[in-house]
């Protein structure tokens, strides 16, 4: 990566002197502000972040001088029509999106040659991080040998595309991998890639990035402006194409007062995502200020930066300042980089956190620390917040209220005799420390220990029927559970480690007991699941699971002991000790002295440089063992059933979008909090579904078929798996679960992947209509492919989350939404209409209304506006070319003329 030559360089370039012979330019915000450009230091702090970026880019193409004042002089409540674009530092790739992403790019390279361009054209033009975190299962566990062996069955079953991977990395410049078995994206940028500056040039610049992981925003937390983008958006921005985005609101939180005794920072982050979703914050920064952030760790505000996505802003942000420092120290960082990062950001009067009056903000939320208590989160959403006394109440009201209602519509469940026990609503199958969110805390970490051999020296042990695990986002965890001498209690009640990786909290949570998964269908229990990850949602953690309740490590511990949620934890025991008398949890809870002498232990840098200099030796040796092949281009086996050319260049995906819909259909009417993981699920493929078939016909036997998102790079099973999740409730077919719709004018209830091929045939395009919350969860851009290979032109939805916004819009999917007091009730939609969407063209604006035409089985026609939600001038222009991949490919085609 090379600078360009910013015409703002002699406007707000200097010098800064960060030690003998250690001397860098930089492009000074208080200068600029000098210069007259506006009262910067008024703006929020992750506003003068991407201010310096645009500052250090501004060549008046990518980056425009007129663009930059718009930032400079942003106001709290101005109305948002500006676009701003941000050029990051580097990107982070998980392999869930990141495996697809190198697949677009290395299409993009066949494309690129076959115009007679040159092939290496297609390089990353920032630096990239690429960590292999999404393919283990969670197949053993409980058990010494759990981590070899599933690590060993994740390098099998993943053989083909970590071939890929390996081609790629060889193929590819500036991509630096960390192969299965080195821990958690979002754990691994916080703990080690993260470097708070960044130079280059000799120029010295704050750290910035894109991730495709929603997740990506953890990083927030160490004052790191960063976020998740869809992999197509990642593209874009690893070929050195800003990142866009509308001009946003920032809403301050203004923290106030100190955590009590006993509450852990999980129980923090569920209290603010149940207050910021309230709030609703969606597609806003949200940034913390004020007196009480000084009192917050790292790891406690990496926590609440994690869990963004959650409450739906698209960062929550932490200004750098002394925690910042003393964290970088204890993971190992060097000095001269934390000294770097001190010097930087006062320089820039960047470091410490406002307080109140200092900056302007969109809007103030109070957040007062003292007022957080012990909680969980679920059954179904991680902003339904529980206080821990409350679940058992809870949990009986949700069971018995009817489904329409968002409940379960079964009966309480009965006491029953001792010694004939059996699968009642409510029992925890599985329990699971799992998560960046969590596992990057040693705090929470630490009191997990501990309650564990607390509750071993008093005797419990985990339920029979709940599966245990431990999978922690970093090696490191095991260093300092095992210095604490944690390890071993936590190992006798079940948490061995059983892989550093997402496992659980991204469904890959493996199998459970067959005779219990057997009971608890045949019996139509309402099972349940407790683990410390960030996502709860219906069928996402398990197929048998129906009730997901997100909670801190050592709640996870004590879950397992008691088997389950219809418990009042403050007033009944998790069990009986070995002396015959009744546990509380009370009785194991750790005292803030014994947290703290093994939290002094966690805080050994030695642990982290130990850990991150030999990355490569944390690796299952049969990695090595995978041939790889070479040159520019993949050799794409047709015959393979994981790894395809991606189909998103060729001529039907290069033609504008922005033209009339006419006689569409509704593939589907949904509701409320429609989630990624509804529309593109990640977990088990079944036999009898659409990609099951096709995966039966080329002749694949079931116990191969991997899941969804092992398969993310064969496209004819991933649109076989559009909107197939088994507790999807489309409401053209009332009472129905799963992935199925109604053919209209038919009538004939088929698959939603038949229905779509059907329609298709017929040449009839399709619309989706939604509620509130569209696209909630993960950054999966295969939710927006799915849907566009599915043959919709454009989701109707009554609001969207970001970043499925984004990804639709890249896709070429044109996402509308329903003027306010519209939606799919008050219009009556029932699936049986025709719709039409009139005023598309080349020349639309960003924002602009469009009419939706509405026509009636009885004849009957209605007109309603609709906002097209392009959002920025730039979308406008992907959708002109059939979405971002086809403008990547016109943009370079461009150039590339430009330039004979």
């Amino acid at each position: 990566m090379t600078f360009m030559k910013s015409l703002l360089s002699a406007v707000c370039e200097r010098n800064i002197n960060l030690g003998p012979g250690r001397e860098f330019r930089y492009f000074s915000l208080p200068a600029l502000e000098q210069a007259g450009y506006g009262a910067i230091s008024r703006l929020p702090v992750s506003l003068r972040i991407i201010l310096e970026s645009m500052a250090r880019h501004c060549d008046g193409e990518r980056v425009t001088e007129r663009q930059l004042r718009d930032l400079a002089t942003w106001q709290p409540n101005a109305k948002r029509d500006s676009e701003v674009p941000f050029v990051v530092s580097r990107i982070v790739l998980n392999c869930a999106a990141g495996i697809p992403l190198l697949g677009d790019l290395t299409a993009i390279r066949g494309a690129v040659k076959a115009m007679g361009g040159a092939a290496g054209e297609i390089e990353p033009k920032v630096p990239v991080d690429m960590v292999l975190d999404h393919t283990l299962t969670v197949d053993f566990s409980g058990t010494p040998d759990a981590l070899a062996r599933n690590m060993a069955l994740e390098i099998s079953r993943n053989a083909e595309r970590f071939r890929f991977v390996k081609w790629a990395m060889h193929a590819y410049d500036g991509i630096r991998l960390f192969p299965p078995g080195a821990g958690i994206l979002h754990q691994v940028n916080l703990e080690y890639l993260a470097r708070g500056v960044m130079v280059h040039d000799g120029v010295i610049y704050p750290d910035s990035l894109v991730g495709t992981d929603s997740h990506t925003c953890m990083i927030a937390g160490l004052g790191v402006m960063g976020w998740g983008v869809g992999g197509i958006e990642a593209e874009a921005s690893a070929l050195g194409q800003p990142n866009y985005m509308l001009m946003p609101d920032v809403v301050g939180v203004n923290v106030s007062g100190q955590l009590r005794a006993g509450v852990t920072s999980t129980d923090l982050v569920l209290h603010v995502t149940d207050m910021l979703r309230r709030h609703k914050v969606v597609g806003k920064f949200v940034e913390f200020f004020g007196a009480g952030v000084a009192g917050l760790s790292i790891p406690d505000r990496a926590t609440i930066s994690n869990m963004a996505p959650e409450y739906g802003a698209t960062i929550g942000y932490f200004p750098v300042d002394e925690q910042t420092c003393k964290y970088l120290t204890q993971t190992g960082r060097p000095a001269e980089q934390v000294s770097a990062v001190e010097t930087y950001f006062k320089a820039q009067g960047c470091f410490g956190s406002p307080q109140p009056g200092q900056v302007a903000y969109t809007g103030v939320i109070e957040l007062d620390l003292g007022a957080v208590e012990p909680c969980v989160a679920g059954p179904k959403r991680p902003q339904d917040r529980i206080p821990l006394g409350h679940l058992q109440r809870s949990f009986t009201d949700i069971l018995t209220q009817p489904v329409t209602s968002g409940g379960y519509g079964a009966t309480a469940p009965a006491a029953q005799p001792a010694g004939n026990r059996q699968v009642t609503h409510g029992d925890v199958v599985i329990a699971a420390i799992t998560s960046c969110t969590n596992t990057s805390n040693p705090s929470v970490m630490v009191t997990a220990g501990l309650v564990a051999r607390k509750a071993v020296e008093r005797g419990l042990r985990s339920k029979p029927w709940v599966k245990t695990s431990l999978t922690p986002g970093s090696r490191v965890v095991s260093k300092y559970l095992e210095a604490a001498g944690l390890q071993p209690a936590l190992d006798t009640l079940g948490f061995s480690v059983a892989g550093y990786s997402c496992g659980t909290c991204v469904g890959a949570s493996g199998p459970i007991d067959a005779g219990l998964e057997k009971a608890i269908a045949d019996n139509d229990v309402i099972a349940a699941a407790v683990l410390s990850g960030n996502r709860n949602f219906e069928a996402r953690i398990h197929p048998a699971v129906r009730a997901a309740f997100l909670a801190s490590p050592p709640l996870v511990v004590a879950f397992a002991l008691a088997g389950t949620v219809n418990i009042d934890l403050d007033s009944q025991p998790l069990g009986l000790g070995a002396d015959g008398a009744p546990v509380y949890l009370r009785d194991i809870w750790p005292t803030a002295e014994e947290r703290d002498a093994a939290l002094a232990i966690a805080a050994t840098p030695a642990f982290y440089r130990e850990v991150y200099g030999n990355a490569a030796g944390n690796r299952d040796p049969s990695w090595d063992d995978l041939p790889q092949a070479s040159g520019e281009i993949y050799p794409w086996e047709g015959r393979s059933d994981y790894i395809k050319e991606p189909p998103f260049l060729t001529e039907q995906f290069r033609e504008t979008v922005l033209k009339p819909v006419t006689g569409a259909r509704a593939l589907l009417v949904l509701g409320d909090s429609v989630t990624t993981d509804h529309i593109s699920p990640i977990g088990n493929i079944k036999a009898s579904s659409p990609a099951g078939v096709y995966l039966r016909d080329l002749g694949v036997k079931p116990g191969d078929f991997n899941n969804y998102g092992a398969r993310r790079m064969n496209h004819e099973v991933m649109v076989r798996g559009g909107f197939a999740n088994v507790r999807l409730r489309n409401l053209m077919l009332p009472g129905s679960e799963g992935g199925v719709t109604r053919h209209v004018p038919s009538g004939e209830q088929i698959s939603v992947y038949d229905a779509a091929m059907r329609y298709k045939a017929e040449s009839v395009p399709l619309v989706v209509i939604a509620g509130e919350e569209y696209g909630t969860g993960s950054a999966r851009d295969w939710a927006a492919k799915a849907t566009r290979l599915l043959g919709v032109r454009a989701v109707i939805a009554r609001s969207f989350e970001r970043i499925h916004r984004s990804n639709l819009v890249g896709m070429g999917v044109l996402p509308c939404q329903f003027m306010p007091g519209d939606s799919a009730a008050s219009l009556k939609l029932t699936g049986d209409e025709s719709f039409d969407l009139v005023g598309l063209d080349d020349a639309v604006r960003p924002l602009q209304e469009v009419t939706l035409v509405i026509r009636r089985a009885g004849g009957a026609v209605d007109r309603v506006p609709v906002r097209l939600r392009l959002d920025t001038v730039i979308e406008a222009g992907y959708a002109r070319k059939g979405g971002i991949m086809p403008y990547l490919l016109s943009e370079l085609a461009s150039n590339r003329v430009a330039a004979e």
